[in-house]
């Protein structure tokens, strides 16, 4: 763009206000057109408070921002709540699996109609591999295609300024490439182009400018034609910082005996909905003590697969399943499967935003419900407080869990997790959303959790850099 370039907005006042958070912005910044800035730093620094601030938060308060916002189309998308896009978020993973809750459910055409040419919207499909999406409900999407319809949905227009929030998360490799070709042509375009990031590993290589963030301060602009990408990184390395650690952590010792041969077995499984075929003749036995990671594209059925074995998908009555050595629908109840199922899903978080605090939410996990319906003992409270600290996060134990940010709530629900030390962890995507040094800490309870060779694990990723050294077989599903 050269000196095209115009500059947009510029923050001059020292702090800002968004919603009862402050930030210190002691250095100020500007934003010009056709640039693509990151700002980087741990979860719960500020960094998605930072964009709603230049979205719409520029009369607020102490707030002295420059520019002129009624000329302005700024653009915002965060993706760790795109199951909103059903329009009940809240009920929305039980309505993957149960087709008689669709009612009312847009179509991705429904949604899509008018806003992008079928030319175009062809285009990105097939670049994205999600051809057949067009005429399914939205919550029959695996969390992978809602972020790619999102992705599209994303580029329908070419704004001013495009804030997009933790867009890699979820995402398979080829998805990541495109969607970084994406945001590349839109700068070019003239777009500002404001990534809010957790990870350094993330960062795209067209990346102009990078501002740091550190418990609500934004740091100084970084210039990556100044430093070069690898300096800049090396020094943004530095806003991350470790809390918790493994020495906090509780007894991880498995206590309950393994008196069952194999954890699970599939046979011949199939699972479908109308014409759309999910699974198809799909067979896997884990034996006890396996560990598994579980692989394959985005809408390739992963989450569906995981859902017969954690009993939450009716279709698991009407396969040839059997659990813990024991049928499926022979007399047992879910509970029973459940009580020795370790499970966490990208789409958990949805299930926990009525008020409840965060240190109620991880002992919740010792009773397998979601929700909080029972009452809690001194002790089990003390545990969970327990877990908090060991995972850095437990100055968030009195708060209320929508209050947290993306990363601290997903801290949590592993928190909740791993409370149960059940004999069978099944970690779909585990590390979703975590910053770098988070990603760290939790590998490390997961190599502890691990040293119990009865211990079975199912890890499922979309980082094969990420799967813990101690997997060593891989079960990959290949998309229908």
């Amino acid at each position: 763009m050269g000196n095209s370039k115009r500059q947009l907005l510029e923050v001059v006042s020292p702090r800002l206000q968004y919603t009862g958070v402050s930030l210190d912005t002691p250095h100020g910044f500007s934003i010009e057109s056709g640039t693509t800035y990151v700002v980087i730093g741990e979860n719960g620094s500020g960094k998605t408070t930072l964009g709603r601030i230049i979205e719409r938060g520029w009369n607020i308060g102490m707030n002295q921002i420059r520019g002129d916002k009624r000329r302005l189309s700024i653009k915002s998308i965060e993706f760790n709540d795109i199951h909103s896009l059903t329009g009940c978020a809240d009920s929305y993973y039980q309505q993957r699996f149960e087709s008689m809750m669709s009612d009312g459910i847009p179509t991705v055409g429904e949604l899509i109609a008018g806003k992008i040419a079928p030319e175009r919207w062809e285009e990105l499909c097939s670049r994205l591999s999600i051809t057949d999406i067009l005429h399914k409900r939205v919550n029959f999407l695996s969390s992978g295609e809602l972020r790619k319809f999102l992705i599209i949905n994303m580029f329908t227009e070419i704004p001013d300024i495009l804030i997009v929030d933790n867009p890699y998360i979820g995402l398979d490799a080829a998805s990541r490439s495109l969607f970084n070709e994406l945001l590349h042509d839109i700068a070019c375009q003239g777009t500002a182009v404001i990534l809010l990031l957790c990870n350094t590993v993330d960062i795209p290589p067209f990346t102009d400018f990078v501002l740091p963030m550190k418990q609500l301060t934004v740091g100084k602009m970084l210039a990556v034609a100044d430093m070069g990408l690898a300096g800049v990184i090396d020094e943004v390395t530095k806003v991350f910082s470790t809390k918790g650690g493994i020495d906090l952590l509780p007894d991880v010792t498995l206590h309950e005996p393994i008196d069952y041969r194999n954890a699970f077995e599939l046979r011949h499984c199939e699972v479908r909905y109308g014409s759309t075929v999910i699974l198809h003749d799909v067979n896997w036995r884990v034996e006890a003590g396996d560990r598994w990671a579980l692989l394959g594209e985005n809408g390739s059925g992963k989450s569906t697969l995981l859902s017969l074995v954690y009993a939450d998908n009716p279709q698991g009555y009407s396969n040839d399943i059997t659990i813990f050595d024991c049928r499926r629908g022979c007399g047992e109840s879910i509970w029973d499967i459940k009580r020795r199922i370790g499970y966490i899903s990208p789409e958990m978080h949805l299930y926990f935003g009525n008020g409840e605090d965060t240190l109620t939410v991880v002992a919740s996990g010792l009773h397998d419900n979601v929700g909080c319906f029972r009452r809690l003992s001194p002790e089990q409270l003390a545990l969970a407080r327990q877990w908090l600290d060991a995972l850095g996060i437990g100055h968030t134990a009195g708060r209320m869990m929508r209050t947290l940010s993306s990363g601290e709530q997903r801290m949590a629900l592993l928190a909740r997790t791993f409370i149960k030390n059940a004999p069978l962890l099944i970690l779909d995507e585990p590390l979703h959303g975590l910053d770098m040094m988070q990603k760290r800490l939790v590998a490390g309870v997961i190599a502890r959790m691990l040293q119990d060779e009865g211990r079975t694990i199912i890890y499922v990723t979309h980082y094969e850099a990420e799967i813990p050294p101690e997997i060593s077989r891989i079960k990959r599903l290949v998309k229908i």
